[in-house]
């Protein structure tokens, strides 16, 4: 007997079974190859900025160029862009604390971060839920099939191999579906997490180098904005007594 006459003598129970392990099975394929496709244009759009950020190029520049045409593919371009827009937000302050600066900075890379993760997340969960749920359903399928086949048996007066072995071979079509679901499924899954957790590591790397460089910024800024206080209160002093000797005169 054929593969098709196997599963359209099936049971109603085996049958729903199978679409259901088909249906999983397609969708899971389809997530595959959209997670490969979104994981490589993800990898090659944070190389290429990272060779931008490298080459030398003014931040207040380069910031301005992602700013004005940001790329969502590119998750140290958003860490980037993040810690920039904070540290600029500060520096506009003249009364700015450079340790406070530096945990706003930090914060705010932390969370462009944790959106990116739920970017390369995204389908591993149906993934994951795919490979570890499809071979049990599949058995169901094989154990009810099984159950029909000797309840079928059990009501002939002559039990022969020819007689129990379609019933046997349906039941277990859904095992070997389940398993066919599962396999890929599961392979993909594990691809897929550690390139996500390689990427999130090298989002991590950036954010601590990107809030070193940044770090110093912020210092050298603050030591210059306390000089310009210095100055401004020496001057405003050398007013006050210049005014005071002229009125002693006067």
């Amino acid at each position: 007997m054929s593969y098709i006459a196997l599963i359209a003598s099936a049971s109603i129970v085996v049958q729903i079974v199978m679409l259901i392990l088909v249906l999983a099975s397609v969708l899971s394929w389809y997530f595959i190859f959209e997670r490969a496709k979104v994981m490589g244009r993800f990898r090659n759009a944070s190389d290429h900025f990272e060779e931008r950020f490298w080459s030398g190029m003014d931040l207040t520049q380069l910031f301005r160029q992602v700013n004005a045409a940001p790329d969502p593919d590119s998750g140290t371009e958003a860490v980037f862009r993040a810690g920039f827009k904070e540290f600029t937000r500060a520096r506009q302050q003249p009364d700015m604390d450079p340790d406070t600066t530096m945990t706003s900075i930090q914060r705010a890379m932390r969370v462009a971060v944790n959106k990116e993760e739920d970017k390369l997340d995204k389908h591993l969960t149906f993934l994951a839920t795919v490979g570890s749920i499809t071979p049990y359903i599949g058995l169901f399928g094989t154990v009810w099939g099984i159950m029909g086949a000797f309840r079928g048996l059990a009501m002939t007066s002559q039990a022969t191999l020819a007689t129990v072995a379609p019933g046997i071979a349906e039941a277990l079509i859904a095992t070997a579906m389940g398993l066919f679901a599962a396999i890929p499924a599961v392979i993909a899954y594990n691809k897929f997490s550690n390139t996500a957790t390689n990427l999130i590591s090298l989002y991590d790397t950036f954010a601590e180098e990107f809030s070193s460089i940044l770090h110093r910024q912020v210092y050298a800024l603050s030591r210059k904005n306390q000089a310009r206080r210095e100055a401004g209160a020496d001057g405003r002093n050398e007013s006050a007594q210049s005014a005071g000797t002229e009125a002693q005169r006067v």
